[in-house]
C-alpha cells in the first residue's frame, strides 16, 4: 500500500472516531481506561508500522531524534512528580513494601523471559545481549502508570485517600523500573563498539555518565530560573533544557527518559 494512501486513511478514521457520537458505556468499560493506559499509542504504532508498513526501518531510523525527544519529555513529566515534599511522606513501610514487590517483579518477570529464551529458539535471537534484554523487559512490567491508576481507582470509588495512595505506590513502581533499565542500558553499552575518547567503560562507568549528564541539565535550568525575572520565559527554558537532555541522551547511547527523568527530579 502507498505510505501517504495509508496515511490518511489513518487520519480519516481518527477524525470519524473524534466526530462520531460514542455510546454511554459503564465506568468498567470506559474508554478512558484505554487512553489513560497509552492503548491508542499502541494503535498508531501497530497501525503506522508493522500492520500497513508506513514507517519502515528507515524512516524510524531518520525520526530517531524526534523519537528521542518523545521519549525525553515524557521522562521530564515523570520526573517532576518526584517531588522531595512528596518523597518524604512515604512512609519508610511504603518504600520496603514498593521495593519488595518490585523485586519479586522483576524476579519473576526474568525468569519467564529466560524460559521462554531457552524454548523458542526465536526469541533467544531476537533478546540478543541476553542480560540486558532481559532486564529491559523486567523494566517494563515494573513500570505502573500513576494517572492511569488514579483514574481506575476514582472510577471504581475507591476514597480520595486510598486514591492517593494508589497513585503513589504506582509512582515508586515506575522509579524502580527506570532504575532496573537504567541498569540494562549500563549492561548493554559495554558490548557495543562505541567508546568516549577512545576508552571503554564499563556498566558503572554508564551509569555514572547517565546521572553526570541529568545533574548537569538540572543545574543548568536553575542556573536559567534564577537569571530570568518572568516566570512564563521558564517554560520555553524548560522545553530548552529538555531538548538539550533528550539530544545527549540520544548522542551517547543513553536513555533520554532515564536522563530527563533524573534532571526533572532534581529541578
Amino acid at each position: 500500500m502507498n505510505p501517504l494512501l495509508a496515511l490518511a486513511l489513518v487520519l480519516a478514521a481518527g477524525l470519524a472516531v473524534a466526530r462520531l457520537p460514542l455510546p454511554h458505556l459503564r465506568h468498567r468499560l470506559s474508554l478512558d481506561w484505554g487512553v489513560a493506559a497509552g492503548a491508542p499509542l499502541v494503535l498508531a504504532g501497530v497501525l503506522l508500522g508493522p500492520g500497513l508498513g508506513v514507517l519502515d526501518g528507515g524512516t524510524l531510523r531518520a525520526l530517531a531524534p524526534v523519537t528521542a525527544l518523545g521519549i525525553g519529555w515524557i521522562g521530564a513529566v515523570f520526573g517532576a512528580q518526584l517531588e522531595w515534599r512528596l518523597l518524604r511522606r512515604i512512609p519508610r513501610r511504603v518504600w520496603a513494601l514498593a521495593a519488595l514487590q518490585a523485586a519479586a517483579v522483576l524476579l519473576l518477570t526474568v525468569l519467564t523471559a529466560w524460559v521462554l529464551s531457552r524454548s523458542i529458539p526465536a526469541l533467544a535471537a531476537a533478546w540478543h545481549p541476553r542480560r540486558p534484554a532481559l532486564l529491559t523487559i523486567a523494566a517494563a512490567a515494573m513500570i505502573s502508570g500513576p494517572g492511569a491508576v488514579a483514574l481506575v481507582a476514582r472510577a471504581t470509588g475507591v476514597r480520595r485517600s486510598r486514591a492517593r495512595a494508589l497513585a503513589r505506590a504506582a509512582l515508586l513502581d515506575t522509579a524502580f523500573g527506570a532504575l532496573v533499565f537504567m541498569l540494562a542500558l549500563g549492561l548493554y553499552h559495554p558490548r557495543q563498539s562505541f567508546a568516549v575518547g577512545g576508552l571503554a567503560l564499563g556498566w558503572a562507568h554508564w551509569v555514572a555518565v547517565a546521572v553526570t549528564a541529568s545533574g548537569g541539565v538540572g543545574v543548568l535550568f536553575l542556573w536559567l530560573s534564577r537569571l530570568r525575572a518572568d516566570t512564563g520565559a521558564l517554560r520555553v527554558d524548560l522545553l530548552g533544557v529538555v531538548l538539550l537532555g533528550s539530544g545527549i541522551g540520544y548522542a551517547a547511547d543513553l536513555s533520554p527518559f532515564v536522563v530527563c527523568a533524573l534532571a526533572t527530579a532534581l529541578i
